[in-house]
């Protein structure tokens, strides 16, 4: 289901998704400029580092996870936030199993070639 540009995404019409080992992803409502996609970590579950030319801004929803951005690691919980820069490496522990709200800008093209 396409999403692109509609004003209204409901949680229960949209499928949750593989996106790594203990990992799920729902891709939320997007346009060309940003994205919206809540992801899901079972505990110890690992985003490992990588990067994108994209600006995150992330949410811990539920949880307890050590996220890593360009070497540094703080310990975030419900209500924690944090930003990473285009290109920055960064990635995720779940300690406790848990769920991130990730804004992208621009959009991720690959999450919605990847989507069936």
């Amino acid at each position: 289901m396409d999403r692109k540009g509609q004003c209204f995404a409901f949680d229960s019409d949209i499928h949750w998704e593989p996106a790594d080992t203990g990992i799920r992803r729902k891709i939320l409502t997007y346009d060309a400029g940003v994205m919206m996609v809540r992801v899901a970590f079972k505990a110890g579950a690992v985003g490992a580092p990588h990067s994108h030319p994209h600006i995150q801004c992330s949410l811990v929803e539920e949880g307890v996870f050590d996220i890593t951005i360009d070497g540094r690691t703080e310990r975030l919980r419900r209500g924690d936030s944090f930003l990473v820069p285009s290109n920055a490496i960064h990635g995720a522990v779940a300690v406790e199993a848990g769920v991130l709200l990730d804004v992208f800008t621009p959009m991720r093209e690959d999450f919605v070639a990847s989507t069936p």
